[in-house]
């Protein structure tokens, strides 16, 4: 089944509900239904066939999800893309993935117009002005395009450490199923329900427990393009969110905010966590301060994402739960061999919510995906309830403010410094953001470069949230016998504060 059937039967049954808020627009599940309807006779114009990737760079705004659902409808696949991203990081995504069209909001626009002339994509910029003119040019496509569970509806650029990104597959099958458990099993989502929209559509936690679950369910998604605590206060008081759904750096956020108790959150009946682990001490702050019970959860772009969650009435603070519906978990040692309780190994994973594999990339697929298991690459361990926890990330993975930083991107864009001999890129704790991208660089004999400048060098070419906010020169970095950077030797956590 395709994923947009979940938006036909809604906008059938409750025409005149409110599926989108941003501010004071609106948009009902009829609105919804159309103009996703109108891309779809867009993309057939344009010559887009089912299974063609087409990418969305936009931020949290209506037009995303009518974008989202229209290429899902005409059978395409879609590509999201976070807007953040400069020319050199949408060149790959849109060349690796072959898109032949993609959708880039019109602040952003010229990054992704200066990557499109370096592939085969076309790129159109959406203004709400003249999108609608576009969408009142076209001619609407009835119904949608039929596909089977096991075809591509969704391609999710993730990193690891080991080179570029990789997009991961996600099927119909997998975010339908995922979205079925994640709106009915785990939140009890419904169409009395208005659910917060700040995370990322273009992330997979924000676009399958955000929008999808809402559409699922015919519940109310209230957008915001761009956390920030005293907006989305107002936002959760205004339109009397139900569901609160964030990483932790936005419950750090809300429970210091200075005027936190001046707002009124008595309508949450329910906070989901993901992302990132929550401290136990943030978490109970936040239930102290706010009357809801926080419930935390984990998941990859991989896994569609959920795969365990705690309930309100099985929870354990500082555990990500236990497996969702139709999803199992082992805690492995290096050759595969499952770990009794207690004993920490790779989190492995199977069931309905696993990838399709990654696009293009049968090798690491392979090495991702063994006998139907999923390696996470994070380590964990299991209790004697059949709660687990996550000890720490055999990934390199930086997660700063939510967002995911891989190191070898970051590592790869300072070896092009002509004055970079060895780079190693690594998190360090920050009070705040959870994490700090930071970076220790060793120069080449001869060559010259300051801290500043590098940071400038890297700040030019990646999202802002990615470029390394503390450098530090060293006269060389530390090393193993078989001459492999040792980053657990490198400590750059003094400068932490800089």
């Amino acid at each position: 089944m395709n994923l947009a059937a979940n938006l036909l039967r809604t906008a059938q049954a409750h025409p005149e509900r409110v599926a989108l808020k941003l501010d004071d627009a609106e948009v009902t599940y009829a609105q919804l239904d159309l103009a996703s309807r109108a891309v779809a006779g867009l993309l057939a114009e344009r010559g887009v066939q089912p299974g063609d990737r087409v990418g969305i760079m936009l931020p949290n705004v209506p037009h995303w999800a009518v974008l989202y659902y229209g290429v899902l409808r005409a059978g395409a696949v879609a590509v999201p893309m976070n807007p953040l991203l400069k020319e050199r990081e949408v060149a790959y995504y849109l060349s690796d993935s072959g898109a032949k069209l993609m959708f880039v909001w019109h602040g952003f626009a010229a990054e992704a117009e200066a990557a499109a002339k370096l592939t085969d994509a076309e790129a159109i910029s959406v203004d709400p002005t003249g999108f609608l003119s576009l969408l009142a040019e076209a001619t609407p496509v009835p119904g949608l395009v039929e596909r089977d569970d096991q075809d591509t509806a969704v391609i999710l650029y993730t990193s690891g450490t080991t080179g570029q990104p990789k997009g991961a597959e996600l099927t119909n099958g997998n975010l339908l199923r995922n979205v079925e458990v994640s709106a009915f099993d785990l939140v009890h989502a419904n169409e009395d329900d208005v659910v917060f929209g700040g995370l990322p559509l273009f992330h997979v936690f924000g676009q399958t427990c955000g929008l999808n679950t809402a559409v699922a369910t015919a519940a109310t998604l209230t957008l915001l393009p761009r956390f920030d605590p005293t907006k989305a206060l107002e936002v959760l008081v205004r339109d009397k969110v139900t569901i609160f759904q964030g990483v932790p750096t936005m419950y750090v956020a809300l429970v210091n905010h200075p005027e936190r108790a001046s707002f009124d959150l008595s309508n949450l009946r329910i906070c989901v966590s993901g992302g990132a682990a929550m401290p136990v001490e943030v978490m109970t702050a936040f239930e102290k301060e706010f009357g809801c019970v926080v419930l935390e959860g984990y998941g990859l772009s991989e896994t569609s994402p959920a795969a365990s969650f705690n309930l309100p009435d099985k929870r354990k603070p500082g555990s990500i739960g236990t497996p969702i519906n139709g999803v199992e978990f082992r805690v492995v040692d290096e050759l595969g061999n499952e770990l009794p309780i207690d004993e920490v190994g790779e989190i492995a994973i199977r069931g309905h919510n696993v990838m399709k594999g990654y696009w293009n990339k049968p090798e690491q697929t392979a090495a991702a995906i063994k006998g139907g298991w999923f390696h996470t690459g994070d380590l964990g361990r299991k209790d004697a309830d059949g709660f687990y926890y996550i000890v720490d990330r055999k990934k390199d993975m930086i997660i700063r403010g939510g967002y995911n930083v891989y190191p070898r991107e970051i590592e790869e864009v300072l070896y092009e410094h002509p004055a970079v001999a060895e780079v190693a890129v690594v998190g360090v704790p920050h009070a705040e953001l959870g994490e700090e991208v930071a970076a220790a660089v060793a120069i080449k004999p001869g060559s010259t470069a300051t801290a500043e400048e590098l940071r400038e060098f890297v700040k030019g070419q990646v999202a802002a949230y990615k470029y390394p906010r503390i450098v530090r020169i060293l006269d060389s970095l530390p090393k193993g016998p078989t001459g492999k950077i040792l980053k657990r030797d490198i400590d750059l956590t003094d400068l932490a504060s800089t």
